[in-house]
């Protein structure tokens, strides 16, 4: 017993040196230590705002549920369903655990490691030594903790905190981006829809011509030149549906794997009308979406791990303390291993310098260094990206707003030249071809119409998704769930 109480008074004795050392040495780490970094931003967006938008700031109920700004409800259900099952996300949340785990794998070397051991081994001696065969059982532990004198580890935490930062931000941008296109590929379902819609009702109009024509030739006022040119006139018009048909079914089998569903298990045949815009639509100002969106938060948080990093390797140029130790037992007979006169310890410091490795530790302090520089790089890169488009997006959000309102124009205008020119056909006063004509441009005008609709909707969801909305989906339900739940 007064052996280990001396071994324990050991033990303290180099622990409160340590700790002395320690304090001493405060909280200095070898590296740089990270600055962080605010995205160059211009005061205002370059593009002049149109079609409903607006410079106010934007809230951040809106970008949270910005879908719930186009009032669908259907649109409501798939994006909460998407939020739940689509594997992109899953597979995000499962790197985020990673991280967490490799961030404890980086805390543990704080602490003090503790090790056990037996062996019972039987060797013979060689024949010099007498050659006699022998026994030899041993059993004990061995301790060891390497002080972070120059930060070597502390810079390992950090930079594994910034690699969890980073897998955070990377779920939000892959939230941002499946919402955008679950929206996308919605309104294109709608946007099919209507377009089919549309062709059947040209083509109810244009058989109807063809019977017409058909009649008119049987009883001998017309030539048969009619009745072809309207049949060939009803056949484009169908086979366009096959088309249709074809980009409906690809937009509803894109939406159910989004949703985490099978191919064909999505249930969305009853057509609807395509969304309709809000009437306002607040985009801020730059810094706030250059703040907001997670690409940029992502990479800026990969420069401080980057910059974490050469502390890490910096660290290699210094010495390493440990204090290691063992208790144990140990005899050459198996009935004697308990016995107190057994017992074997041993403690004290340790010390690792690695003096020379052929340049290989200051030369990968400069690869972290270029890293590092690497990643500032690339944040100005993401910002320059950022800022490209969302003010691409401005532009084509207003101008496809102006084109919309004139094949709105232009559509009129060719419904009303398709009745007068089956009036005047009837009367005998122009021939079918003028009909053809008609005909011809109310559906090319008609289907570009219900395509710059969709188009229009499709704009503003790329515009909320440039703005970085919609990743906060994933930490909160949206205020009309909250409502509801607060008045039950």
């Amino acid at each position: 017993m007064r052996l280990m109480r001396q071994w324990i008074r050991t033990t303290a004795a180099v622990l409160s040196a340590v700790v002395a050392g320690l304090a001493l040495a405060g909280c200095a780490m070898v590296g740089p230590d990270y600055v962080g970094v605010e995205p160059d931003a211009p005061p205002q967006w370059q593009t002049e705002l149109s079609g409903g938008l607006s410079s106010e700031k934007t809230t951040l109920e809106d970008l949270a549920h910005w879908w719930t700004t186009l009032g669908d409800t259907d649109l409501n259900h798939l994006m909460e369903c998407a939020v739940m099952s689509n594997l992109d996300l899953k597979k995000a949340r499962s790197s985020i655990r990673e991280a967490r785990a490799l961030r404890g794998i980086s805390r543990a070397a704080f602490f003090p490691t503790l090790d056990g051991d037996a062996s019972a081994a039987r060797y013979h001696a060689a024949e010099i030594n007498r050659g006699d065969d022998n026994e030899l059982y041993k059993a004990g532990f061995d301790s060891g903790w390497e002080l972070d004198i120059f930060g070597g580890t502390r810079r390992r935490v950090e930079a594994s905190r910034a690699d969890l930062e980073v897998t955070w931000e990377n779920l939000h941008d892959v939230l941002v981006s499946l919402l955008a296109e679950v929206a996308l590929n919605y309104v294109e379902v709608r946007t099919y829809q209507a377009r089919l819609e549309q062709t059947r009702a040209n083509i109810k109009s244009q058989k109807e011509s063809y019977e017409l024509n058909q009649s008119l030739y049987e009883a001998g006022i017309i030539d048969g030149l009619a009745v072809h040119q309207s049949l060939y006139n009803l056949e484009r018009s169908r086979s366009h549906l096959s088309t249709l048909k074809i980009g409906l079914a690809a937009a509803k089998n894109r939406l159910a794997v989004l949703l985490g569903q099978r191919p064909g298990s999505l249930n969305l045949s009853e057509p609807k009308p395509i969304p309709v815009l809000p009437p306002t639509v607040a985009v801020g100002v730059p810094a706030e979406t250059l703040r907001h969106r997670p690409d940029i938060r992502r990479a800026e948080r990969n420069l401080a791990a980057r910059t974490a990093r050469v502390g890490v390797a910096t660290a290699d140029l210094y010495p390493k303390f440990r204090l290691v130790g063992s208790i144990g037992l140990e005899s050459v007979t198996s009935e004697d291993l308990l016995e107190w006169s057994s017992r074997t310890w041993s403690i004290g410091p340790a010390v690792s310098w690695n003096i020379f490795h052929g340049g290989a530790i200051r030369q990968n302090i400069k690869v972290q260094n270029e890293r590092q520089e690497q990643a500032l790089i690339n944040y100005e890169t993401t910002v320059l990206n950022a800022l490209e488009e969302v003010e691409n997006i401005l532009v084509a959000y207003g101008e496809e707003q102006q084109r919309m309102e004139n094949l709105s124009r232009g559509a009129d205008a060719a419904q009303n030249a398709v009745l007068l020119s089956e009036d005047q056909f009837q009367a005998g006063l122009v021939d079918f071809s003028n009909v053809l004509d008609a005909q011809r441009a109310q559906l090319n005008f008609q289907d570009e119409l219900v395509r710059s609709k969709g188009a229009v909707i499709s704009n503003l969801v790329r515009l909320y998704k440039a703005l970085g909305g919609g990743w906060e989906a994933a930490n909160r339900p949206p205020a009309s769930h909250l409502r509801e739940s607060q008045g039950k």
